[in-house]
């Protein structure tokens, strides 16, 4: 920072500042006076010596305080203290630190400035005063009357809710009223003359929520621009103000040109705000939004969004493609009311919102390409020192591309944690076998609408008609126990009813085209209710086998086994004396045969059909290392590093069944390397069973179809039939993965429910675009996934083979690349790939987006100001994917 800056020159014939440092003090200079005494010098105090809190001549309701570190010099004739090195002021609320303060008790005046580093010569230890709970004001220099409250400040810098004031000369006329001469006011944080643009206010008096200035100009990068005015009023309010938000112009090459996003922001208390905005185009298009924004500090904050668009992407006179969409988010803070909480994340709206408004997702290619759209409202209640605990939510899945919509209005959830009722609360001593017997119960009821289509969502009588309401009690009573030491035993008895308002009937239509019936499906209205139970019991232990090693860093490999054998039952539920299942058989004529089918009157097919008696093997392995401690390890602990967090293997043998009782061999593995940074996992399963592979004509064709028989493959000398198998590794990467530090300890209060108005908006603007926020901090960070899946049904086989890439990295500390891509090996094709490149500006960011190929293929290239409550000052250059009318896969 210069001392002696010159002042910038305006345009309009006002006299620039010469010199930002007071030049009133007549007293010797700071180094002839230091470790002397003059006449009128009493004492010296040097570094650390107590703070004089004399109180000062005349009628003074505060002590005056001060300290220096370096040394202090007291004028006792005249009652002047000159305080050297981090010399600090404090009179009632008023503080003031600086490197060099002069206090003048008999004037009542302070006068406080900075010096020059011998080292690096730049202006250092700069006053900082501080008037009760305002913000700290950064300044050159600064003379002071502390008993009237007045002053002057020599090329000020102060903060206030996003805008800064710095530069020129500074007058305090009262507590409420300031003066300023020559000075920058804008949203950049950078002090004068390092300030990159704002308004240049040659004459203004700031009150406590305004500023009111005399003529004004624009200044960007020190350069004056032939923007100005003859007076203004800049307003600075400590609540929400309501206003017109500015359009932005440009050009789509389908829908015209555009002034978009225009509105009106509305301010409805310090809780509640509302944002209005709507776009139009030269042809006719629109599109409308308006967003609530509520935060209530420790108790609740959301945001509710309504969308609607309607659009003419086709000929000139076709009707317009109108969309619309919902969002809405709400939390809770968990010790606003504990045992109760609500929080709601909703997504809905048609098919095609996304697609046909691409702007309001800011072009974002997630929301672009996504396929599903989900929303869940959960509200729960605990109540305490109680095993109950009760939820209630709604929920909706949307499928984008068969356009068909799921819903769950409501679902309920009534549970009740393990008890044990044999168990007295008065027992000493080890339990006895019945009183480790536990119960619980659960209730879960359901109204679903399963994918119905889009269109006829909000049609007639939709929603009562094809509502299957449902209802499920579960009573499971456990036994767990330790025998011959090494074995563990467990039981378990479980009784599920489901109740039902609505029961279907299927049937055979006689057919009319191709002579065969068709199958027809009536929905019966009535209660009914099935009720089903099981028995399941299993032991299990666990085998350790290691091995140790001698020499080398690595001291022993340890093998954990856990086999569990297991025997269930359940009975035949389909059989006909139980009622839930019926057939449905279709007429015979020639030449076509009868069909026939048996069904579940129930939807969702409960209960399940078969008799089940059989017994389950299951063998887990994990395996471990462990290595000798590192020199630098102080504890001398050896090191336990995971090789293999799991491999299990697990089959099923059906007693009950006449033939093909071995189920197919199922394995998995999964495990973790770079400090879990790399996951990989592998899915599989075999068929024990042959296969043969038939064929068949139907119409002129030959068909084929498989046929399993009863015969192992062993039998044959063959392996099991590998069926299907999947392999993935994925992981997220970034600089510190492979030199870790100290996790960053959030602050005390930093949670969604404690942020203030401003930081929510910044978040609020961050989440409609993830590109808004940018760390470079972290100077790369890479996410992969590669997955590999195989499948075999013996006719034929297919696979895939695809990978995912994603991040960023800092080409220098203000450049960034990003970049996103998918490839499918197998195809040798690219899927949807975009390249960014950001650029700090430090107040201003400059963001190149880009998609090279594709459905989608566009540019972005956007100019904005960082500051939250300036985010409609940009400049945008794109081309939009709409203009792709070409595009073939």
């Amino acid at each position: 920072m210069r001392v002696n800056a010159t002042a910038r020159t305006s345009n309009f014939g006002f006299k620039p500042i010469r010199d930002t440092i007071i030049k009133v003090d007549t007293i010797k200079s700071q180094k002839g006076n230091k470790g002397k005494k003059s006449k009128a010098t009493s004492a010296t105090k040097k570094a650390g010596a107590p703070a004089d809190t004399s109180k000062s001549s005349g009628e003074l309701k505060e002590e005056v305080t001060s300290h220096a570190e370096d040394s202090t010099f007291v004028d006792q004739v005249n009652e002047i203290t000159y305080l050297y090195g981090k010399a600090r002021v404090t009179y009632g609320d008023f503080e003031l630190d600086a490197d060099y303060i002069r206090l003048d008790k008999k004037n009542h005046l302070l006068f406080a400035k900075g010096s020059i580093d011998p080292i690096t010569k730049r202006y250092v230890g700069r006053p900082i005063s501080k008037q009760g709970k305002e913000k700290p004001l950064l300044s050159d220099s600064l003379l002071f009357d502390y008993k009237s409250k007045k002053g002057k400040l020599y090329n000020p810098a102060s903060e206030q809710d996003g805008s800064f004031l710095s530069g020129g000369q500074a007058k305090k006329l009262n507590e409420t009223e300031i003066a300023y001469r020559n000075v920058i006011f804008s949203t950049c944080d950078l002090p004068y003359p390092d300030t990159h643009f704002g308004i240049v206010i040659t004459r203004g008096i700031a009150e406590k929520n305004r500023i009111i200035s005399g003529p004004a100009y624009l200044e960007i990068e020190g350069i004056p621009l032939p923007l100005a005015i003859p007076f203004g009023f800049f307003p600075k309010p400590d609540t929400r103000t309501s206003g017109v938000i500015i359009p932005t112009f440009g050009e789509d090459a389908k829908l015209g040109f555009y002034l978009r996003n225009f509105g009106y922001y509305v301010g409805i208390s310090d809780y509640m705000d509302l944002t209005n905005m709507g776009t139009i185009y030269s042809k006719g298009s629109y599109e409308l939004n308006t967003t609530l924004h509520y935060l209530k500090r420790y108790k609740y904050g959301g945001t509710l969004s309504l969308s609607y668009g309607s659009h003419n992407y086709g000929l000139e006179g076709d009707p317009p493609t109108r969309d619309f969409n919902v969002t809405w988010t709400h939390t809770q803070d968990p010790n606003a009311n504990p045992g109760s909480t609500l929080s709601a994340s909703v997504n809905a709206g048609t098919s095609t919102f996304y697609q046909n408004n691409p702007s309001a997702s800011n072009y974002n290619l997630q929301a672009l390409t996504q396929n599903n759209l989900r929303s869940t409202v959960n509200y729960s209640k605990t109540w305490a020192g109680t095993p109950f605990n009760l939820s209630v939510g709604l929920s909706h899945s949307q499928d984008l591309t068969n356009k068909t919509v799921t819903l769950d209005l409501p679902t309920l959830s009534f549970t009740m944690a393990s008890l044990s009722p044999f168990d007295s609360k008065d027992r000493v001593g080890d339990p006895k076998w019945y009183q480790k017997i536990t119960v619980s119960y659960s209730l879960q009821a359901n109204n679903e609408i399963n994918a119905i289509p889009e269109s006829e969502l909000f049609k007639g009588n939709t929603l009562l008609k094809d509502m299957q309401t449902s209802i499920v009690h579960q009573i499971p009573i456990g036994l767990s126990l330790n025998f011959l030491k090494y074995f563990q035993f467990s039981s378990s008895i479980n009784y599920t009813e489901h109740w039902y308002l609505q029961t279907i009937r299927k049937s055979y239509a006689r057919g009319s085209t191709s002579g065969s019936d068709s199958l027809v499906t009536d929905t019966v209205n009535g209660f009914r209710r099935a009720g089903t139970y099981s028995l399941s019991t299993g032991v299990s232990t666990k085998v350790y086998g290691v091995i140790n090693f001698k020499k080398g860093n690595v001291e022993a490999i340890r093998d954990v086994i856990t086999p569990t054998l297991s025997f269930s039952y359940n009975p035949d539920f389909s059989a006909p004396g139980y009622g839930y299942y019926k057939t449905a058989i279709s007429n015979a004529t020639i030449p076509y045969p009868y069909q026939s089918l048996t069904y579940s009157i129930f939807e969702d097919g409960f209960p399940s059909a078969g008799r089940q008696a059989g017994i389950g093997l299951n063998l887990d392995n994990t395996i471990q290392m462990k290595l000798k401690p590192k020199a630098t390890d102080t504890s001398g602990k050896p090191r336990k590093v995971s090789l293999l967090d799991g491999l299990t293997f697990s089959t099923f043998y059906n007693f009950a069944q006449d033939s093909l009782r071995l189920q197919p061999i199922s394995f998995s593995a999964h495990t973790g390397i770079l400090n879990n940074k790399v996951n990989l996992s592998i899915f599989g399963s075999l068929n024990p069973y042959e296969n043969q592979v038939l064929d068949s004509i139907s119409n002129g064709q030959i068909l084929r179809y498989t046929r399993e028989i009863n015969r192992y493959t062993l039998q044959d000398g063959r392996f099991p039939t590998l069926t299907s198998i999947s392999f993935s590794v994925s992981g997220s990467l970034n600089s510190t993965s492979f030199n870790p530090q100290a996790p960053v300890q959030p602050q005390a209060g930093n949670t969604l429910s404690t942020i203030n108005a401003q930081q929510a908006q910044r978040l609020a603007v961050i989440n409609s675009d993830p590109s808004a926020y940018v760390d470079f901090n972290v100077p790369w960070n890479l996410s992969f996934n590669y997955s590999y899946s195989y499948n075999n049904n013996y006719i034929s086989t297919s696979s895939s083979n695809t990978i995912m890439l994603s991040g960023d990295v800092n080409i220098t500390s203000k450049w960034k690349v990003q970049y996103s891509t998918n490839y499918d090996i197998r195809a040798q094709k690219l899927a949807v790939t975009s390249f960014g490149i950001y650029r700090d500006l430090h107040c201003w960011d400059l963001n190149f987006q880009w998609v090279p190929f594709g459905l989608y293929k566009s540019y972005n290239i956007t100019l904005k100001v960082k500051a939250a409550i300036l985010q409609d000052l940009k400049l945008s250059k794109r081309s939009d994917y709409t203009s792709n009318q070409n595009f073939t896969q």
